[in-house]
């Protein structure tokens, strides 16, 4: 990520990058890393952990990633929220938040993140597939709860 793209909130933020095979089990790994890097305790965990899920199994089942390939995962924490990234080895097709038939039994991982993530986006560089949401802290005035 650029840095003109890094809010000031994120200045102090934590990053932590693993590069990953390219097969179904990493994608169990790459929850563990989520996990990992923010604790299961961190409020944004279950949503971060969804969601990474679903970036990481895109990555082995639409990309070259899953074709002997890899693909590298980005997690970066800070006090105002978490910023997940994937990239993949490539795809035909740059990826889709296409929507699906009721009895479609895929093409719901890009709605989700939509629907869960404060802000995401994708990028293609250099035959690349980047995929990444942000999550962000967000605090309920106590008087919103009466």
């Amino acid at each position: 990520m650029p840095a003109s793209d890094v809010p000031a909130s994120d200045v102090e933020s934590r990053d932590l990058v693993v590069r990953l095979p390219g097969a179904p089990a990493q994608v169990s790994r790459a929850r563990t890393i989520v996990t990992g890097a923010l604790g299961r305790d961190h409020p944004l965990h279950d949503d971060c952990v969804l969601l990474t899920s679903e970036l990481a199994t895109n990555a082995v089942l639409h990309s070259h990633s899953g074709d002997g390939g890899g693909f590298t995962l980005t997690v970066r924490a800070s006090a105002a929220g978490v910023r997940v990234c994937v990239e993949d080895d490539g795809s035909d097709r740059p990826p889709c938040a296409c929507r699906t038939a009721p009895r479609d039994t895929s093409g719901r991982g890009l709605p989700l993140i939509e629907a869960l993530s404060h802000r995401w986006g994708f990028s293609r560089e250099g035959g690349c597939n980047t995929v990444w949401f942000e999550l962000v802290h967000v605090t309920v005035p106590p008087q919103w709860s009466r």
